[in-house]
């Protein structure tokens, strides 16, 4: 099923399988935000990454002498959540663990995604519990993917992302979907770097240092753009699928496996370790014009 919220500024849409969000709508101007998810490209839009970010060295891991198996980026994002709560400017989606996600990953969780409005901004709010009374050890992360160009004006080229506090980012390299040592640093001009499709052309850029918290899409034809803004996500993610017209701004707690991964779960970088009846939650917002 599909729920709208909306207030005078945006109007977003959502669908219970994944809590994904599916639209952010200008109502004055039919500007649409979001990319526009097509299947010959990345048929997903913003896929909730949970409870591990990107892959497992063989797709596997460790714990208490067991060892599981889970996709990259988890399963929440093709699950079905409950909707607990809706209004005009906020929805509530829930997830629990199931017999099914018992086998493959073996703590007991509540996860919450809590979408709002506020003016012409959209957040959304990642809540994790603990209901056992066992430790429990996940990742979580965004992957929204923005459009670019938006309302089909102007070409990819002419977008660039404007970094709040970063004169220089260095990302690290996937090698087989998992993280290296290798880096590379790029130079940005005046914190603005310039989107080509060719940047992506080797997969995500996945920043472990990045000071910004805040990171604007803008373009050179218009001031239509979005501000993105994050708090206390230790990584960050840059990605778009090939020759495909978006970005995705992610911000994660959580990392892939690096390439001499033990395969141990509590070895995992990035890896939460949330206390038995803890709560935990993080929050990005995107601002439109």
């Amino acid at each position: 099923m599909e729920f709208s919220i909306e207030n005078e500024h945006i109007r977003a849409s959502f669908v219970s399988k994944g809590a994904e969000l599916q639209h952010i709508t200008g109502v004055d101007s039919g500007t649409e935000y979001l990319w526009k998810g097509d299947p010959n490209y990345w048929g997903k839009f913003s896929p909730v990454l949970f409870p591990i970010i990107g892959a497992l060295k063989e797709n596997i891991y460790h714990y208490e002498d067991r060892t599981y198996t889970l996709p990259r980026h988890g399963f929440a994002r093709d699950m079905e959540f409950d909707v607990e709560r809706i209004s005009d400017h906020e929805i509530l989606f829930t997830l629990r663990n199931t017999e099914e996600t018992l086998k493959v990953y073996p703590f007991k969780f509540i996860l919450k995604l809590r979408y709002k409005l506020t003016a012409a901004t959209l957040s959304c709010t990642y809540e994790v519990s603990n209901p056992d009374l066992k430790e429990m050890l996940f990742s979580i992360g965004g992957h929204p993917a923005f459009a670019a160009p938006l309302n089909k004006q102007g070409s990819y080229t002419d977008y660039f992302l404007a970094f709040n506090a970063d004169e220089v980012i260095t990302y690290h390299h996937i090698t087989e979907n998992l993280i290296s040592d290798e880096t590379t640093t790029l130079v940005l001009d005046d914190k603005m770097l310039y989107l080509t499709h060719e940047t992506f052309y080797s997969d995500a850029l996945v920043i472990k240092n990045l000071k910004s918290n805040s990171v604007s899409l803008m373009n050179k034809k218009n001031y239509n753009g979005i501000n993105f803004k994050f708090e206390n996500f230790p990584y960050f993610g840059i990605w778009a699928a090939k020759d495909a017209d978006f970005i995705c701004l992610e911000p994660w707690c959580g990392i892939a496996d690096s390439l001499d991964h033990n395969q141990q779960l509590k070895d995992k970088e990035g890896i939460i370790t949330l206390a038995p009846s803890g709560e935990w939650q993080r929050t990005w917002k995107v601002t439109c014009f």
